[in-house]
């Protein structure tokens, strides 16, 4: 099983920044971001442990340049009841808040 790894922020440009630094410096795969509300959105990804870290790591740094950074969390091996009830699965088909 996959590594999850969550990054936090508020606004989308942080988000995005965050999101772009992550994927940049480990080989992770983009699931998707959600809107929380209140401005806040999570971007999520899942790959090799020490690639989740590191990614996260990056993207952090990221997101505090440009915006603000709310969170930051890797869960090592999510439970596989997560899979089927929260959006942390690698998509089949994309929707608009689901990333390829």
């Amino acid at each position: 099983m996959e590594a999850l790894g969550m990054i936090e922020t508020r606004g989308l440009v942080a988000l995005i920044e965050a999101a772009d630094a992550a994927v940049k410096a480990a080989n992770v795969k983009l699931v998707g971001w959600e809107k929380i509300g209140s401005g806040l959105v999570t971007v999520l990804f899942r790959g090799e442990v020490a690639a989740c870290r590191a990614s996260c790591d990056a993207g952090a740094a990221a997101a505090q340049k440009v915006g603000e950074l709310i969170a930051v969390h890797v869960i090592p091996q999510p439970h596989p009841d997560l899979e089927g009830k929260m959006p942390i699965s690698l998509p089949e088909t994309l929707s608009r808040k689901q990333v390829k």
